[in-house]
C-alpha cells in the first residue's frame, strides 16, 4: 500500500477507532459516574429518629451517673465485637441484640475499629450504627459507641495496624457521629479512645497533661453538635490509671471517666492497689470500667474466680458501672463458645449471672444537685 493510501485509510478509520462520527468533536474523558465534588459534604447527616427520645436521658450529677428523675444508675452491660466483624460473618441482625438483651444488660458497647471504619467507609459503618441504635432503643439498652484503637495518638504508632488511625481521622470520627447521634438518647455515651498506651516506650512518649489536653480540645468540638452524650475519658496504661485525676482532671463538666482492671494489671490482694490506681477518683467523677474481663487464654473459673468476686464487689461497692468484655466466640476473653448456640463460656456465665442480679444492687439514692 502506498502512504498516501495508507494515511487516507487511516484517516476515515479513525473516527470508528475513536467512537465519534466523521465531523464530531471528541469530548474530553471523564470517570463513570462521576461525582460532583462542588456536593460532596461530610458523612455525618443527622439521623432524626422518630425514636430518638423513647429511652430516659442519662446525664452527670455530681460523681454519679443519672437518670432523668435524678435516680442513681450502676449500669451494667457487655461489649459486643465490631459490628462490621459480626456483619461479615453473617450475624448482624436484631436477633443478636435480643440475645444481649437476654443477658440482663443495661448497656451495649460498641467498639469500631478504625481500619473497619475506613473500608466500610464512613455513610456504610454509620448505616451499620443506625441499625444498632433502633435495635437497642427497642429493646430498651443504651449505646456506647467506642473509637476501638490501642496505641499512642501523639505519635499515631499503634499496637497492631487494624488500630491505625491518625489525629485527624479520631476528629473526623468524632465529627461525623456527634454531629449523626445529636438529640438521641439512646446513644449515651462517647468513649473517646479505647486504650491510650505508650506499650512501655515502645510507641513514644506522651504526658497525662498532652492526653488532657487532645481529649479536652476533642470534647469541645463534639460539644457543638451533642451537648447531652456523655464523652468517656480513658486513663493511660490500655485505660487503667487514673491517678492523675488526684491533680490534674480533665477540664470539662459533665464527663466520666474509663478505667480497664484486668486481672493482669495488679497482683492479688488488689483492693488497696484498685484504690490507688482508680478507685479513689470514684469520690469526683463518675466512673465507668467499661472492659472487665477473666485473664485470656485462662477464661475458666479456677483462674479467675477470686478475682471476678473481687472485682464486681469493689465496682459496685464504689458506685462505678461495668461492661463485660466480650461477647463473641473468638475475640479473647470470650463470653461465647459459638455462633451456632450461643453458648456461655464460663466467663461469660460468671458475667451474665452478675448482670441478672445476683451482684449487689444498683443505688437507687439521690444525688444532690451541684
Amino acid at each position: 500500500m502506498k502512504r498516501t493510501t495508507y494515511l487516507l485509510a487511516l484517516c476515515l478509520a479513525l473516527p470508528v477507532l475513536l467512537q465519534v462520527s466523521p465531523g464530531q468533536e471528541k469530548s474530553p474523558a471523564r470517570r463513570p459516574n462521576p461525582r460532583e465534588w462542588w456536593n460532596v459534604r461530610h458523612p455525618g447527616d443527622p439521623l432524626n429518629s422518630p425514636n430518638a427520645k423513647k429511652l430516659p436521658r442519662i446525664a452527670v450529677r455530681g460523681n454519679r451517673f443519672v437518670d432523668a428523675s435524678g435516680k442513681v444508675l450502676l449500669l451494667k452491660g457487655v461489649s459486643i465485637s465490631d459490628p462490621d466483624k459480626i456483619e461479615y460473618q453473617g450475624h448482624w441482625s436484631k436477633a443478636h441484640f435480643e440475645k444481649v438483651k437476654g443477658t440482663g444488660a443495661q448497656v451495649v458497647r460498641i467498639p469500631v475499629h478504625p481500619i473497619a471504619w475506613r473500608e466500610r467507609t464512613p455513610a456504610g459503618y454509620l448505616a451499620l450504627l443506625d441499625s444498632t441504635v433502633e435495635w437497642c432503643t427497642d429493646l430498651g439498652m443504651y449505646v456506647i459507641i467506642d473509637w476501638h484503637t490501642i496505641g499512642n495518638l501523639k505519635t499515631e504508632l499503634f499496637q497492631d495496624p487494624m488500630y491505625n488511625t491518625s489525629m485527624r481521622e479520631t476528629y473526623e470520627f468524632w465529627r461525623a457521629v456527634s454531629r449523626h447521634f445529636s438529640g438521641n438518647n439512646t446513644v449515651a455515651f462517647y468513649e473517646l479512645f479505647n486504650e491510650p498506651t505508650l506499650f512501655f516506650n515502645q510507641l513514644g512518649r506522651m504526658s497525662w497533661a498532652e492526653w488532657r489536653e487532645f481529649n479536652e480540645d476533642l470534647i469541645a468540638m463534639i460539644r457543638s453538635f451533642d451537648r447531652e452524650a456523655i464523652p468517656l475519658v480513658a486513663g493511660l496504661d490500655w485505660a487503667y490509671d487514673l491517678a492523675p485525676l488526684r491533680d490534674d482532671p480533665v477540664r470539662a463538666a459533665n464527663i466520666g471517666y474509663v478505667t480497664h482492671p484486668y486481672p493482669h494489671k495488679r497482683s492479688a490482694p488488689w483492693e488497696a492497689k484498685w484504690e490507688e490506681d482508680f478507685g479513689f477518683a470514684a469520690g469526683s467523677f463518675p466512673l465507668m470500667a467499661t472492659e472487665i474481663g477473666f485473664t485470656a487464654g485462662k477464661e475458666g473459673m479456677a483462674d479467675n474466680g477470686p478475682y471476678g468476686n473481687a472485682i464486681l464487689h469493689y465496682l459496685e461497692g464504689k458506685g462505678i458501672s461495668w461492661v463485660a468484655w466480650v461477647y463473641d466466640p473468638e475475640w479473647g476473653p470470650a463470653m461465647l463458645k459459638s455462633w451456632d448456640t450461643y453458648a456461655l463460656t464460663e466467663s461469660g456465665d460468671f458475667f451474665v449471672k452478675a448482670m441478672q442480679g445476683t451482684g449487689k444492687k444498683p443505688n437507687e439514692a439521690q444525688v444532690p444537685a451541684q
